[in-house]
């Protein structure tokens, strides 16, 4: 797959350069000077790496010489949250962002860039845990448009809710227990709409940290949507509002 990369010397050139590096898998035992060279690098760029077997790295460098490291490698550059809030700016647009907390599954997060990008939105935040990244399922399934929407990834989902609000912003968070539908809320002007994780939801600190809450209107026998569903259904919500 090509947002893999192995072998020590490539790994090392890779966090030596600009490429964005979301985890890094390591055999578990393996000793050597450019094992722990590699090591220390991830934890001074706070990387995310993990001990596993020998087999399960074969599997991962899919029969290539991995020399005990695979590291995962955004298919796209990241951007930050003022990237996103400067693309409003330019556009003379009240900030219209996407939140997603801690979706697993590359095909919601690929479909919600997607629906984003063709609704003008101005950018997506994800968190640097707990979250797919920017991985090749992630691209094939945007249809392209993840070279288009910037997506930001951040440590900390609730203190950028925070960020955003002291900047204007309006958090609207997706969660069944709310009191009003997402059609009786006003979600003109800046705003930012969080959507949960797949089974899970928001997080109980980012629901609290969101202004609002609304909930879509679920009549049959299921209770939920899919998560790229849902956002599809609250960003052209607002599209109607604001249009």
């Amino acid at each position: 797959m090509e947002d893999k990369i192995y072998g020590r010397n490539p790994v090392i050139e890779a966090l030596s350069g600009d490429r964005e590096i979301d985890k890094i898998f390591f055999q578990d035992g393996l000793t050597h000077s450019l094992i722990s060279k590699i090591t220390a690098m991830a934890k001074e760029k706070r990387i995310p790496y993990k001990f596993v077997n020998r087999k399960k790295l074969d599997e991962l460098a899919e029969g290539g010489n991995h020399q005990g490291v695979v590291a995962f490698v955004a298919m796209q550059s990241y951007a930050t949250v003022e990237d996103i809030l400067e693309r409003a700016k330019e556009k003379g647009e009240p900030p219209f962002i996407l939140i997603a907390d801690g979706l697993s599954d590359p095909h919601n997060l690929g479909s919600i860039i997607r629906t984003a990008n063709a609704a003008g939105m101005h950018g997506i935040i994800i968190p640097k845990n707990r979250s797919v990244s920017l991985n090749a399922v992630v691209a094939k399934v945007s249809a392209g448009a993840i070279e288009h929407i910037p997506v930001a990834k951040v440590a900390n989902i609730a203190q950028t809710i925070e960020k955003l609000k002291k900047e204007g912003v309006w958090v609207a968070g997706t969660d069944l227990s709310a009191s009003r539908y997402h059609y009786d809320a006003d979600l003109k002007g800046p705003l930012a709409i969080v959507i949960g994780s797949e089974g899970e939801g928001i997080g109980r600190l980012v629901k609290e940290k969101c202004d609002f809450l609304v909930k879509i209107p679920m009549i049959g026998e299921i209770e939920s949507l899919n998560a790229s569903v849902a956002a599809g259904v609250l960003i052209y919500e607002a599209i109607r509002q604001r249009s």
